[in-house]
């Protein structure tokens, strides 16, 4: 950023911490329940972030829709309330604390790691995985990816800033807790966010009053037969003989189960010599992410040298499996061999490779094809799933690249003896449908990116990584049960039908590589756990019942999440490492991340009323309530509302009351906002907790959920490894606090990926800045009265007042559709837009009305002041207003005028219209290239009061055509069928399509009102009171309308004019008199000008044509035209300085010349002579 635009910000940051500090002294943002519990009230909430580094900008996107709707709603009156907790709870900081008390024991204080012994770690994670993995450990997740680029944790915190002593104090979990909490705070304060910080929290037993709060709600959900004890997926040490937790494991800290589809490629006579003594059923199971895209299966891989076994399945061993031993091994631990732990391999076959089972025929599930084969794959891992591969050419790029290398290459064919009918008849099967890249998605990216083998590994990376996620995201199936739905949704539904078929089954495996610190590679087993039942059909209903009474702001949404509680089941809600609250019936186990963020929204209201502001709740709060005090009954009393009774309540009744009033005034949540990942947990978990918690008590619903797209950065994904990746507190100072909020707000709406564009936040700093100095250049004008003032009558004044009209209901509109883009397009760029305009159409600042310019001003401020706070209380400054923006109200507008609004879009369209066909008129060239035409100084609008009679009749026919499909012409061909049938239409017939095609465009522009016969406005009176705009915009000296139905207009122009669409024709200058014009008043430049003066010109047609010729009159300055009296002396005779005018007249602003040329003898030299002379006066 130029240093310029440096300066800008600095001075827009300082400017915002004033206001800042302002907001704070008057804690504006603190909100307690009122006397009237009816008050209106709206309160919003934001997942609360996991504090083990500082909020990022994908955090803040998320942030700010809490933020525009709790700003946008406390102008409508409402008493608004924006709480932030800090998630502590869960592995995370934990396992990043005990990995550096580690490297400190290994390498030292500060540690010196050995270089030459250093490799690098890589986290193998295909664009499937991102797709697919279970969004619950997103948190884990994000450590891992910064865990990535550096070995050692001590690395890790080095990046982030800190110093060595710094980072030694990080070994101890509880500093971190201490540590970045404050930071997060402290940047949100800086983003000038709408928060009451007095009930902000920190999660985890160091809470005594949170813990509190979690345990009683999870003694609830035990009661009520919402937890159970059972087998779980979990990280397992078959060495220990026990759950390996991350800090068992030397390596794969952090790692955590992964769910596969299971799919039973049936083995089909003959069978490869090595398998033909089995009798019992033969499968090569391969281990997809993706069992929806089983329907587009045409063979599958496997890798020829890579070794796999051959072992029975199944307790009753029924069934034949063909995978890695790996593979193998885990399957052994989650019931799927006879004896858990332990595989029995057929006889021989313990180890067989790859190339002894290709060219095996196969049944797959799902395919439309009858038969497949097994085919060779060079890339196919042995580390990962099961070593056989399920291909589907049309929706995996890697598939489809080792299908065509196959197809292509008979050599490689004949190499591991494939034959041709085992290949070639197979071809891609379109089977889910992709916007933008069609139905075969893997074919269309292979194309677009050129890839011309299976070994150009970038390409198909890129390739997968986009076909991946789109398809998961915005996929449709097209085939199946289930065509028609997202395939976002159905994923789980297939892999149910499959399991319960017994073409498939469910297998789990760790996400990558997890080493104990006995040094056992780790599998993923059946564990006891206790688990969260959401399985249970009961509680699904009553969920359900929750979500139809939801607002979802999206289809999208809702679906999705009435998606996930069909298929969701048990959650595993006990952890036996990390942070958090104890189970209270088993203590050795904790309360795992999700499950105790699910209802803390309750928490908010009676948060600072028990804490007092700490975070930590180390200090008793206002009303001297106890944590150990607050028992199970007295959440009962404050949350479930049952009778006091004080011998089971410690705590005075009137202490609860007050807990229980804040917590009935504040609840339901109003608006809960998340990113769409969380959709498959979090969000479906608020559900049914809440509806577990608050059965009998529906009024403490949730009302609304509002998810969100992830947020790129320049059109890239967000990463730190790439650079690619800024946190809250850097993006404020790079764009200031509201330019950095106007651009999130600009991002995106709904659900898809949003894109914060670094460009468009510089430029909009620069919006935000030169709005502030034009608010000052007004107040300065309207001081110094150089404003209009007076009736607000002009054709101008009634538009403009219109449009403000317009857009603030507009604007109102999309606030409460939580559409904060379109809030910004409609309150912001378009209202913007509507001041240029009004500014263009008075013909400068002086032209406009005072009135008008200061309620847009101030208009704009607060319709603005959801997105940009700190820009509208700087606004508010300037105007000498002594409130607070915030706490504003929405401003009153009366109804938009719809025929105000035509006559506007009239003129905009007609000088549209009227540039474009100047711009063709002065262009146009002779073939040797010279211009035709010089500029024009006259034109001839023509004006049609209605349609031709075939148009009229073509209008018509639509019209009707429009009403019989309900608001929707069909398509060309049948209105062409029915103009075709009016025989008085047949002569017009190549004219009619074109007309209709014209008007259609029109409709979808302007709507019904394209369809009318005829004008619904004096289109003459809209040009003439605008003449003086016309004249100013084209450049002209004189403008004439005339209709269509005057004699002798050409046929032409008459086939061109229509209702609401005027045609010009331009003309140039006609011959005239060289007339002298000089300008002699006193204190003003002296200038000399001849122009030419016709018959019929007015004094205001002379006056815009010397303003033309002569650029030295600004155009501030007005022209006066006067004439001598004695055309004779002319400015021979002497002027008095008394009285400069005395010899003059004016000439009349209405009245034209007429010239008639007298030619006299000039008695000195006895020849003929014509002299005029026109003295000017131009004033300021």
């Amino acid at each position: 950023m130029a240093a310029k635009e440096r300066r800008k910000v600095a001075e827009l940051l300082e400017k915002e911490a004033e206001i800042q500090k302002l907001w704070d002294e008057a804690k504006v943002f603190e909100m307690d329940a009122p006397e009237n519990l009816k008050e209106p009230k709206y309160i919003v909430t934001f997942p609360y972030p996991y504090m083990n580094g500082r909020l990022h900008l994908g955090h803040t996107f998320t942030i700010s829709k809490c933020e525009f709707a709790v700003g946008y709603q406390r102008l409508r009156g409402k008493r608004c309330l924006f709480p932030f907790g800090l998630h502590c709870t869960g592995m995370p900081i934990k396992t990043a604390a005990d990995k550096l008390k580690r490297e400190i024991e290994d390498f030292g204080c500060p540690p010196k790691f050995p270089v030459d012994e250093e490799e690098s770690i890589v986290e193998e994670k295909s664009a499937a995985d991102e797709v697919i993995r279970d969004k619950s450990k997103g948190k884990k997740s994000k450590a891992m990816a910064k865990a990535a680029s550096a070995k050692y944790q001590w690395q890790i915190m080095q990046s982030l800033g800190l110093t060595d002593a710094e980072i030694e104090k990080f070994a101890d979990a509880q500093h971190w807790l201490s540590y970045f909490p404050p930071l997060c705070v402290a940047d949100l304060k800086k983003m000038g966010a709408k928060i009451d910080w007095r009930r902000t929290f920190i999660t985890t037993d160091v809470n005594p009053y949170y813990d509190s709060f979690v345990r009683w709600q999870f003694r609830k959900l035990r009661d009520m037969k919402k937890i159970d004890f059972g087998k779980r997926y979990t990280i397992y040490s078959p060495n220990d003989g026990q759950p390996c937790m991350d800090h068992d494991r030397s390596s794969g800290e952090g790692v955590g189960p992964q769910e596969y589809t299971l799919i039973k490629l049936k083995v089909l006579d003959p069978k490869p010599p090595v398998l033909g003594k089995i009798e019992k059923p033969i499968y090569l199971v391969a281990a997809t992410l993706r069992p929806e895209t089983m329907y587009g299966q045409t063979n599958c891989y496997l890798h020829p040298d890579i070794k796999y076994s051959v072992f029975y399945a199944n307790r009753d061993e029924s069934e034949v499996f063909v995978a890695t031993a790996r593979a193998a091994r885990n399957m052994s631990f989650q019931g799927m061999t006879a004896e858990d732990g332990k595989v029995h391999y057929v006889d021989g076959l313990q180890s067989v490779k790859g190339k002894e089972l290709l060219g095996a025929a196969l049944k797959g599930p799902l395919t439309s094809y009858e038969k497949i084969y097994a085919l060779p794959m060079l890339t196919v891992k042995d580390d990962k799933g099961t070593g056989v591969v399920t291909s589907v050419p049309s929706d995996a790029p890697d598939d489809f690249a080792a299908l065509v290398d196959l197809k292509k290459k008979k050599a490689l064919r004949e190499k591991y003896g494939i034959s041709d009918e085992m290949v070639l008849p197979f071809e891609p099967v379109p089977i889910i449908d992709i916007p933008e890249y069609g139905n075969l998605a893997a074919v269309f990216m292979c194309k677009k990116l050129k890839v011309e083998s299976q070994n150009e590994r970038e390409k198909l990376e890129e390739a997968k990584k986009e076909v991946y996620l789109k398809g998961f995201y915005d996929g449709v199936m097209l085939v199946g049960n289930y065509a028609g739905q997202k395939t976002a949704e159905v994923k789980k539904k297939i892999q149910a039908d499959m399991i319960k078929s017994g073409e498939a089954a469910k297998y789990v495996e760790p996400e990558r590589m997890v080493v104990s610190r006995s040094g056992d590679e780790c599998v993923v087993a059946l564990c006891d756990q206790w688990y969260l039942n959401y399985g249970d059909e009961t509680w699904k209903a009553e969920t359900k019942q929750v979500l139809s009474q939801l607002e979802t702001y999206s289809e999208e949404v809702r679906r999705n999440l009435e998606a996930t509680i069909d298929w969701l089941h048990e959650h595993a809600c006990s952890r036996s490492y990390g942070l958090g609250s104890r189970l209270p019936w088993d203590p050795q186990y904790l309360i795992e991340s999700l499950s105790d963020s699910t209802i803390y929204n309750a928490y908010y209201p009676v948060a600072y009323l028990l804490q007092g502001g700490m975070i930590d709740g180390s200090v008793v709060g206002p009303l001297g309530i106890r944590a150990e005090d607050m028992v199970d009954a007295c959440w009962d009393y404050v949350y479930l509302g049952v009778p006091y009774n004080s011998v089971a309540m410690a705590v005075p009744e009137e202490k609860l009351a007050a807990l229980r009033r804040e917590f009935t005034y504040w609840y339901p949540v109003d608006m809960r906002v998340s990113g769409k990942d969380l959709i498959q947990n979090h969000l479906t978990y608020f559900l049914f907790n809440h509806v577990a918690i608050w059965k009998d008590h529906p009024q403490f619903w949730p009302r609304s959920i509002r998810a969100n797209g992830h947020l790129l950065l320049n059109n890239e994904k967000m990463s730190k490894q790439t650079g690619n990746f800024l946190t809250l507190y850097d993006g404020i100072q790079k764009f200031s606090a509201d330019g950095m909020r106007l651009s999130l707000a600009d991002a995106g709406d709904y659900v898809e990926d949003a894109n914060f564009v670094f460009a468009m936040a510089d430029a909009g700093i620069l919006r935000l800045y030169n709005l502030i100095q034009w608010v000052k250049d007004m107040v300065a004008l309207r001081d110094q009265e150089c404003l209009r003032t007076g009736a607000t009558r002009s054709f101008a004044d009634r538009v403009f007042a219109n449009e403000m009209n317009k857009a603030i209901a507009d604007t109102a509109r999309n606030y409460e559709l939580t559409l904060f883009k379109e809030a910004l397009k409609t309150g912001f760029f378009e209202y913007h837009a509507y001041r240029d305009k009004y500014r263009e159409l008075c013909g400068g600042d002086s032209g406009m009305h005072v009135d008008l310019v200061f309620r847009w001003i101030e208009t704009q401020a607060i319709i603005l002041s959801p997105i940009c706070p700190h820009i509208g209380e700087q606004i508010w400054q300037i105007l000498g207003k002594n409130s607070f923006i915030v706490c504003e109200k929405w401003p009153l507008a009366d109804p938009a005028n719809d025929t105000i609004a035509k006559e506007a879009e009239f003129m905009d369209d007609a000088i549209r219209e009227f540039r474009a066909r100047l711009k063709n008129h002065t262009n146009l060239k002779k073939k040797n290239n010279s211009l035709v035409n010089g500029p024009p100084t006259e034109a001839v609008i023509y004006i049609a009061k209605e349609y031709p009679s075939w148009q009229h009749e073509v209008l018509s026919i639509l019209n009707k055509l429009y009403k019989e499909g309900n608001g929707i012409l069909p398509e060309n061909k049948e209105i062409s069928q029915r103009i075709l049938s009016v025989d008085s239409l047949k002569k017009v017939a190549k004219k009619t399509m074109p007309f209709v095609q014209m008007i259609k465009q029109n409709l979808a522009l302007h709507g019904p009102s394209a369809l009318d016969m005829a004008c619904r406005f004096d289109q003459v009176e809209v040009l003439t009171e605008n003449m003086d705009y016309i004249l100013s915009s084209l450049d002209l000296e004189k403008v004439t309308i005339k209709d269509v139905c005057e004699p002798c207009v050409e046929s032409n122009i008459i086939e061109m004019t229509c209702p609401g669409r005027p045609v010009i024709m331009y003309s140039n200058a006609r011959p005239g008199l060289e007339v002298t014009m000089r300008n002699v008043d006193k204190c003003s430049g002296f200038f000399e000008t001849t122009i030419s003066i016709v018959d019929d010109d007015s004094a205001a047609t002379i006056a815009r044509r010397l303003r033309r010729l002569n650029r030295n009159i600004k155009p501030r300055y007005s022209i006066t035209i006067w004439r001598y009296k004695d055309p004779v002396a002319g400015d021979r005779m002497l002027i008095n300085f008394l009285e400069p005018r005395a010899n003059n007249e004016k000439v009349s602003d209405t009245g034209s010349f007429l010239f008639v040329i007298e030619v006299y003898t000039d008695w000195l030299h006895k020849l003929p002579v014509l002299r005029v002379f026109v003295c000017t006066s131009v004033g300021r």
